[in-house]
This record gives structure tokens, C-alpha cells and sequence, in this order.
């Protein structure tokens, strides 16, 4: 996929699944050739930015998120011709910011989920990012066992006999504090030792690497040790995994005893005190960058102290006390030649600009995201001037970059060169497509189509959104083909899905005999439909396009209706007010007033109705299933979090109580399990004693789940 062909940030459901559906497989790919192959066909700041912009648009549309999506795995399946060993403890990535502004925003997040005041000390330490090949050293006794690839973060490579003959490597540990001891570091390769292997291989005519981190990784991964001996590897020590003993208080301090027992840990390391600290850090890591010898592509900031990063803990693929700062990226000038509307799924009108082709960062860019309306203007999200509140204009000269985001972005305007004919755009008041009237509410940064059930654009998109993988994961209706049969009037609901077959009999027409097509494929298609027949409860939920209503939202809602015909009569108009159906949905942890309101008004809707009712006439809808077992002390109980708390933020308390197995809610009912009072517990507090729910104190509870015994 061509990073050039991508739609800009700011896209419509409909689109970003598309994106979303292209990124991953990119970044799949991207994955085998850079951990599997060493042979990587995108660079790394490609990689980098792809990642991120799936990532944003994975947060932006949380129901086009899953499981065995790229930002919720890491690294890539391990290689052929290696035995393979699972990490007692998951390698994780790091989480990537792209300006100081981005670790300003790190360390507030950090601020907020510790209860931590702007005045309190928060010291991290910074390394350079080393842009080599991951790797897990296992010692025990102080003897290397057992030397791990990444892969997947989950199962890596034994390359064990290949890392004994790097001289880096301690084959044994100097003053070893642990019984069991997991090193984890960068395998790498030097600017001037990297220059004499391509020469040697030159000489020899065999392959030359394209850079580093390519003959690094290639050299590790050699099925002769002796291959690997002759190549000059390296390794620098930056973290470990399981160790039965304490290695201090401190990272800086744990680095330290790292050292000591014969680590190379880089010389750079270095203790920030503050922000302002860190952030002069980077920028000095970034002037002697050229001079170090070996290659690095940022900075990791990790908080210092170990009693913070343990409470602070991980995300899916990151832990959240840690972050990489990548260094800058490209620009260049180009010219906007024009700027097109596209409609979403939700009805957003979202701005393209085309672009008289220009090559940022060795990648030819032709399209940027324009975010909306007032970004056009001039105008930030929070009404403030940007770009000193010059507007843009066909014909501008204009500056992109692709820091952060692998959709080129506009960062200035050349006033002085603006064509003398060239006028304000105007964003249009009606739909593109449609031609119904657009609509922006006050505090909504987005215009958008007001015929949310009849406009072709937006049910063209709910249809791709239906089969996306998230939902239905049809294979064979890619885009294009939902496109064409939705033209052909052959595919206009998800109903229609599971009538195809019949449909195309009814109209005489042979699928089989249509481009790209063959028997083969046509009857794969008809099966893939029919074994999808069976939709999990939140599947659905997800799939029907409403809007607010994403992943986890359509979770949450199987979680506390449990199956279709309790959510319809729960909250279908016809036996409900808008208000019942308000308090219905408001009580359910991560539902407000505006998702309430978009599902009240969806199910209000006859043509969005019928819809759904032929829908679920096709499908067999499978019940949400409750997890009432399992080893997790709070497997099965639903519970509510009030007032201030000493040991934890309410963030943090309710991150490890879903950890454990709970189900956390926002308000108090009869359902309810558990609810556990902080100081000013309040009227939460108060109804719980009136319902008869079960109340502990902070105290009560942390012992109650240290000793598992909760009932």
C-alpha cells in the first residue's frame, strides 16, 4: 500500500475502516520483513508513523479496533528453522511521541493516573533508542541458558549459540544478584563495522545489507553460529524481564547493577529531574547524533522511580511509564490544487487536499488531511489561531510534513506566493452526494449530513463497516466489491448480505461470469456468508453504525443486557420515552447522555428500523456470555468506585480491578456487586446502603483482593 494513497486523518467510518483494514495488513508485512527477514521495504520512520496513524484512528472509531490488530500485538511471528521459546514476561514496544509537546502530554498522563500534583517530583531517566534487533538474555545461577528474539512478544527465536559468540554477551554473570535473571537489550551493529561488512560482502559478491539494523538482525539470524561469529554484533542492556531479586529502587539504579555484572549499558543514560530536563536531554541526544557511531531514531523516557512504574503498569502492547521520542521528521513545499469532500459513515464531512505530487522523507505524497472546516479557516480545535490564522486556499503554496501521523500534514502557507485570483473555500452547507442540508452542532468540530439513514455515501459506508473484521470479517467483500454490488443495487443493507445468492438469481445475473471471478471464488463467498450467519451479541451491536457506539461501547451494552431481545425491549422507542431510555443506557459504565441520545434516535428512525428488523431476521444472534469463573479474584462482579482514594487513583483502581476480572460500573443498582468507599464516598455511597449492595473500604478491599478472598 502506497503511504501517498492514503486517506487523510480526519476520515469517515466508512473510510477508516478501509484505512484501517490497509494499515494492518501493511504493517503485518512490514513486521515479517523487518523482524523475520531483515530485509524491511518501508523504513523506519514509514513503520513508525503507519503505527501511530492506526493507532489514532483505532482511538478515533474504537469498534474498528481488535484483538490481533498491530498496536495490540508486538513484533511478528517467529521464523522458520529456529526452536522457538515463550518470554516468561510478554516484550513489550513502546508507546511513540513526536514533539516535546507530546512528552509534556506524556507526563501529565502520568501526573493524572498517579493522583500526582503538577508541584510534586517526577524524575525519569532518558537513553538513546537504539535502532537494533530486541533481544532476551536469560541467566541462571549467573550462566547464560537461554538467548530469545522478540517475535512476537510472546514466543521469540532460541538463537542461544549465535549470542555466545558476541563478545557483549556475558557468557557469565560478575557478582549475579539473582538465581534467575532476564537481561533485555538491542543486538546492533556500528557505523564503521557496517561499512566493512558491505565491503566484504561486495568483495565476495554476496548480499549487501541496506543498512545497521538490517545486517545486525540478518547476522543474528543465521542458522550457522559461526556466521554469526564472524559478523562484529553488539549489544547494549536497557531493561529486564523476570529477576527473583530486587536489582534497587531506581531504573537509573538498576541499570547501574546491570552494569556491574558485566552489561554494556549505553553511556548516555542519564537522570532528568524535571521535564524541562528531559526535554534538553533530547535535544542534546539529537545535535550528537551523527557523532555516536552507531544508528538511534529518539529517545526513551522512563519514570525513574520502580514503585511508580509497577503502579503505573501496561497497556496492551506498552507500559505506560515509559515513551519514545522519535526525532523529526521531513518537509517540503508543494502547491494545493484542490480540496474535496468525502462523507462517512456518520456523516462527516471530511476535507482532502490534493496536492501537485512532492516527495517528503523519500515517500511521494499527493493528498493531506485537512481535519475540518475551521482548520481551513485557520482555527484550531479550541478556537485559537494557527498557522498565525491564515486560511488556505487552491493555488497556496503550502508546507507538508508527516511527523507523527502517516497522512501528510500541512504545517504553513507561503502568503507571498497566493495566486491573486484565489478566494476563501467554502465548506459546503449541503451533502456532496445527497444534497441534504449538512449540520454543526454548537461544540462539534465536524459538519455533517443530516439524511444519517437515507444518504447513499453513509449507507455505502455502513455497509463496508458491516463486513469489516471487527464484525462480520467477511472475506471476498472487500471494498471495491461492496462498492460495485451497492451500484448494481444487488447490496444495500446488511440484510442483503444474506440474501446475495438469491438475489443474484432473481436478477439473471451469473457472478460467476463477471471480472474477477470464477466458480471457485463464488462459491468460497456464498460459504464465508452462510458460516456467518451466527453473530455474537456485541458484534452486532457494533456493527449497526451507531453512532458513539464503538467496540467497547457495544461490549458494554451485551454486557449488561445479555441478549437482543432484552436490549430491544429495554430500549426500542416503541415501548420506551426518550428519557427511560436515557436512564437505561446512562447508568452503564462509559455511557453518557450522547450515546443514549444517538441510540434512542437511531432505533427512532422507521427506515433504520426495518432495517435491523430484516437484519436480525437473518441471523442467529448469540447471548453476551457472562465470565462468573476463571482464576481472577473479581471474575464475575460488577463494581462501583466512589470518593477520593489513598493508595490509587479511581483511574488506576478501576484499570486493576478490570485486570482482575471486574466489571466496573459508573453508577449503583440492584446489580451491582461490590462498592468500595473512599473518602466523601457520597450519594453513591448512600444508595448502595439503600439497595443493600455490599460497601468496604479502600483498606478492606486492597486486602480482600491480596488475599483473593472475596465473596
Amino acid at each position: 500500500m502506497s503511504v501517498s494513497s492514503v486517506p487523510p486523518n480526519d476520515v469517515t467510518e466508512g473510510q477508516a475502516a478501509s484505512l484501517i483494514r490497509s494499515l494492518r495488513d501493511t504493517i503485518a508485512q512490514a513486521n515479517k520483513d523487518y523482524h523475520q527477514r531483515a530485509d524491511p521495504h518501508i523504513t523506519d520512520h514509514e513503520y513508525d508513523v503507519a503505527k501511530e496513524r492506526l493507532r489514532n484512528l483505532e482511538d478515533q472509531f474504537p469498534h474498528l479496533a481488535s484483538p490481533d490488530s498491530p498496536t495490540q500485538t508486538v513484533g511478528a511471528p517467529p521464523i522458520e528453522g529456529f526452536k522457538k521459546a515463550e518470554h516468561s514476561r510478554r516484550m513489550l514496544s513502546l508507546d511513540n511521541a513526536f514533539s516535546l509537546q507530546d512528552l509534556d502530554d506524556f507526563m501529565a498522563r502520568v501526573r493524572r493516573f498517579l493522583g500526582m500534583a503538577e508541584v510534586e517530583p517526577l524524575e525519569v531517566i532518558s537513553e538513546p533508542k537504539i535502532d537494533g534487533l530486541s533481544l532476551s538474555l536469560i541467566y541462571k545461577n549467573g550462566q547464560l541458558e537461554q538467548a530469545v528474539t522478540r517475535g512476537d512478544g510472546h514466543v521469540g527465536e532460541v538463537v542461544t549459540a549465535n549470542v555466545r559468540t558476541i563478545d557483549d554477551v556475558p557468557q557469565k554473570l560478575v557478582n549475579a544478584v539473582s538465581d534467575y535473571l532476564e537481561i533485555r537489550g538491542e543486538i546492533y551493529m556500528s557505523h564503521m563495522d557496517f561499512q566493512k561488512l558491505n565491503e566484504s560482502q561486495l568483495k565476495k559478491n554476496e548480499k549487501v545489507f541496506a543498512n545497521p539494523r538490517n545486517a545486525a538482525a540478518g547476522s543474528l539470524r543465521q542458522l550457522d553460529p559461526q556466521v554469526t561469529a564472524a559478523r562484529p554484533l553488539q549489544f547494549f542492556a536497557h531493561g529486564w524481564g523476570r529477576c527473583d531479586s530486587s536489582l534497587g529502587d531506581t531504573q537509573s539504579d538498576a541499570m547501574a547493577a546491570i552494569s556491574e555484572m558485566g552489561f554494556a549499558v549505553n553511556p548516555h543514560l542519564q537522570i532528568c529531574h524535571d521535564i524541562d530536563s528531559a526535554a534538553a536531554e533530547f535535544q542534546r541526544i539529537e545535535k550528537i547524533r551523527s557523532s555516536l557511531g552507531y544508528d538511534i531514531d529518539g529517545v526513551v523516557i522512563k519514570v525513574n522511580l520502580l514503585s511508580l512504574q509497577k503502579r503505573l503498569g501496561n497497556s496492551t502492547t506498552a507500559p505506560r511509564w515509559a515513551i519514545a521520542i522519535k526525532f523529526p521528521a521531513e518537509a517540503a513545499w508543494t502547491r494545493l490544487k484542490a480540496i474535496d469532500i468525502q462523507v462517512g459513515r456518520t456523516g462527516a464531512l471530511s476535507p482532502v487536499a490534493r496536492l501537485e505530487p512532492i516527495t517528503v522523507g523519500g515517500v511521494t505524497v499527493s493528498n493531506a488531511t485537512l481535519h475540518n472546516e475551521d482548520y481551513i479557516k485557520g482555527m484550531g480545535s479550541d478556537g485559537a489561531p494557527i498557522r498565525e490564522g491564515r486560511d488556505l486556499r487552491i493555488g497556496d503554496r503550502v508546507k507538508i510534513y508527516r511527523a507523527g501521523d502517516v497522512i501528510p500534514k500541512v504545517a504553513d502557507i507561503d502568503i507571498s506566493a497566493r495566486p491573486n485570483d484565489a478566494t476563501p473555500f467554502e465548506f459546503p452547507s449541503s451533502c456532496p452526494v445527497c444534497g441534504a442540508p449538512t449540520s454543526r452542532p454548537d461544540g462539534d468540530a465536524v459538519r455533517r449530513c443530516t439524511a444519517e439513514f437515507t444518504c447513499p455515501a453513509q449507507r455505502l459506508e455502513k455497509l463496508k463497516h458491516f463486513v469489516s473484521r471487527p464484525v462480520l470479517n467477511i472475506d471476498g467483500l472487500g471494498d471495491k466489491i461492496i462498492e460495485q454490488f451497492f451500484e448494481q443495487k444487488i447490496l444495500e443493507e446488511p440484510a442483503d448480505i444474506f440474501l446475495l445468492e438469491t438475489s443474484f438469481k432473481e436478477k439473471g445475473i451469473d457472478l460467476k461470469e463477471m471480472d474477477g471471478w470464477g466458480e471457485k471464488s463464488v462459491n468460497q463467498l456464498f460459504a464465508e456468508i452462510e458460516s456467518k450467519r451466527v453473530v455474537p451479541l456485541a458484534r452486532l451491536i457494533f456493527g449497526l453504525g451507531i453512532r458513539h457506539v464503538g467496540e467497547v461501547v457495544a461490549d458494554r451494552l451485551a454486557r449488561h443486557f445479555v441478549d437482543w431481545d432484552t436490549l430491544i425491549n429495554s430500549v426500542a422507542p416503541s415501548s420506551q420515552s426518550a428519557e427511560n431510555v436515557s436512564n437505561q443506557l446512562v447508568d452503564i459504565e462509559g455511557i453518557g447522555d450522547k450515546i443514549a441520545t444517538a441510540f434512542h434516535k437511531a432505533f427512532s428512525d422507521h427506515t433504520f428500523r426495518q432495517s435491523i428488523d430484516r437484519l436480525v431476521a437473518q441471523v442467529t444472534i448469540l447471548p453476551h456470555e457472562m465470565d462468573k469463573g476463571g482464576t481472577n479474584p473479581l471474575a464475575g462482579l460488577t463494581m462501583v468506585f466512589t470518593g477520593t482514594l489513598k493508595a490509587m487513583t479511581r483511574a488506576e483502581a478501576k484499570v486493576r480491578a478490570e485486570s482482575l476480572g471486574a466489571r466496573i460500573a459508573g453508577s449503583v443498582s440492584t446489580k451491582t456487586s461490590l462498592v468500595v468507599v473512599g473518602d466523601q464516598g457520597g450519594s453513591k455511597a448512600r444508595k448502595a446502603k439503600e439497595l443493600g449492595v455490599r460497601l468496604v473500604t479502600e483498606d478492606e478491599y486492597l486486602e480482600m483482593i491480596e488475599s483473593h478472598q472475596i465473596e
